[in-house]
């Protein structure tokens, strides 16, 4: 802490916790000097004055620390900014969706299709599985026959080739994987309330390891279930599943 005594140009810092002045003992007077009225009459001025130590030693790094805070604030204020960025991108695109309708002909769905954003692809071609069949792709392969060998090809027409190939590509991959993601959910669910409902838990990763069953689609159902039991505050069952995921850790490549 600083210490200043008026009159006598004296100054110092850093009292102890003991609650001595600066010049050693409590109440005396600097070498030299013979007490007088005047030392007496003094009036000693410091910022935070603790005489008994009750506050403890001084600390530094007093600029550090301002620094430090202000830092947090802004990274604070940072964060905050991103959060609300995300909000706002995640409440246009479910507005978004809500406010498209879909087609009933299939010429029409191509159309929905192209006019979909890049990232809204995925989660329309998991919400419009059903309609992805037979019946679109052979009419988007119609024409792109009649684009690819027409006579004269405008500008329009090459544009709409283009994008229908690209269309095409991203739509029958997409359903593909679409596709594989919901048969490894399914057998992720049968492998994972095998492990669950098992009396020897062990001996069953063990038999599912020998059988390659195990892998990470198990894990992440796995992850999703205890997750849930968290936020629903289920605490022991979050346990219990806790315990299972670190024995599969054990036994499994992930």
């Amino acid at each position: 802490m600083a210490l200043s005594i008026s009159g006598g140009g004296v100054s110092g810092s850093g009292s102890p916790a003991s609650g001595t002045s600066a010049w050693g003992r409590r109440g005396a007077a600097p070498a030299g000097v013979a007490p007088s009225s005047s030392w007496r009459s003094r009036a000693i001025r410091c910022i935070g004055w603790d005489p008994e130590g009750v506050l403890g030693p001084p600390r530094g790094g007093h600029i550090a620390r301002l620094e430090l805070k202000r830092r947090l604030e802004k990274d604070a204020g940072a964060r905050e900014a991103f959060d609300r960025q995300l909000r706002e991108e995640k409440e246009r695109r479910r507005a978004l969706r809500q406010s498209r309708v879909v087609p009933e002909t299939v010429a029409g769905l191509v159309e929905y299709f192209l006019d979909t954003e890049a990232r809204e692809l995925e989660f329309e071609i998991s919400r419009l599985r059903p309609r992805l069949n037979k019946e679109l792709f052979d009419h988007l392969q119609l024409e792109l026959a009649q684009l690819r060998f027409a006579v004269s090809r405008t500008k329009e027409m090459e544009d709409r080739l283009i994008e229908l190939e690209a269309m095409q590509k991203v739509l029958l991959e997409g359903t593909e994987a679409y596709d594989k993601m919901q048969d490894d959910l399914v057998l992720a669910k049968e492998r994972l309330t095998k492990i669950l409902q098992s009396k020897d838990k062990k001996a069953t990763l063990l038999e599912m390891v020998e059988r390659n069953e195990l892998s990470r689609s198990v894990l992440a159902l796995l992850d999703e279930n205890i997750a849930s039991a968290i936020k629903n505050d289920q605490k022991e069952a979050a346990a219990f599943m806790e315990n299972i995921r670190t024995t599969m850790l054990k036994y499994m490549t992930v």
